[in-house]
């Protein structure tokens, strides 16, 4: 597969410094838009990545298909600054996103990302709450938020992530207390209290390292009384959607989170 860091004719780009935070607003060319803005967050472990990996992100089908208006954000990466400089640049740009409902004509917020751009959604909308601003829905695709071995990513060699990488990506994002009880603001398996969280969309393999944390988080929020779903496919590629797209669960995983998020521009408002 190609990878695309460009946009393309569909999507008009406007580049913006937010605070210190560099942001790339994205917004549909042809497609009438929707008074709606997302927080797109890439992956990357949070120690590599870009805020252009949004073009071969889910977003684009966001902002082609349905309208809205995506923000992603160049958040700090860890080997730059560790933890807590990435949530708090990402939270800097909902703050401004939030301050700016009325100008820029949103709605509703809903908040995204992809792996360690999960685990920033996951932790944001934790953020988020606490702080009493209100986020419609959340989408953690495959999350990075556990610091600590699961059953999934302890011995997992599968493609793309494993465990010799997720880590050396946490002692590098959270330094010497890569293997402690953190923040949930951190690694947001750590939270204790779900409740008041926004509804939860997410999809994973379950060859992946992420697998059992990401069920994990849905079940938690369900027990919470949090409206909260996932789609399991059968592969070991981490970001399947992404590097695969045209394979069976990549088609589907792409079709099926198109179809939720239609039903939760009706549902969740």
């Amino acid at each position: 597969m190609k990878i695309q860091l460009r946009p393309d004719d569909d999507i008009r780009v406007e580049k913006k410094k937010i605070g210190k935070v560099r942001v790339l607003i994205l917004r549909a060319a042809k497609t009438p838009r929707i008074p709606v803005g997302v927080l797109w967050i890439h992956g990357g472990g949070y120690m590599t990545g870009m805020k252009e990996m949004v073009y071969m992100s889910r977003a684009m089908d966001l902002v082609k298909r349905f309208g809205v208006t995506v923000f992603s954000p160049g958040y700090r990466l860890s080997w730059q600054k560790p933890y807590p400089a990435a949530v708090n640049d990402c939270f800097s740009v909902l703050s401004y996103m939030e301050e700016n409902r009325e100008k820029l004509g949103f709605e509703r917020i809903m908040v995204g990302g992809e792996s360690a751009g999960g685990g920033l959604c996951a932790a944001v909308c934790m953020m988020a709450r606490d702080k009493g601003i209100r986020i419609a829905c959340q989408m953690p695709l495959y999350p990075m938020i556990s610091n600590v071995d699961t059953e999934s990513s302890k011995d997992n060699h599968g493609k793309v992530w494993n465990t010799r990488r997720n880590h050396l990506a946490w002692r590098i994002y959270l330094r010497k207390h890569a293997k402690e009880h953190v923040s949930p603001y951190a690694a947001p398996s750590w939270q204790t209290d779900y409740t008041g969280l926004p509804p939860c969309y997410t999809f994973v393999c379950d060859g992946e390292p992420f697998y059992s944390e990401t069920l994990r988080y849905i079940s938690d929020l369900k027990a919470a009384g949090v409206e909260a779903s996932a789609d399991v496919y059968h592969s070991n590629i981490h970001a399947f959607d992404l590097y695969k797209p045209e394979s069976e669960p990549g088609a589907t995983a792409i079709r099926r989170f198109n179809e939720w998020f239609e039903s939760a521009l009706e549902r969740y408002r």
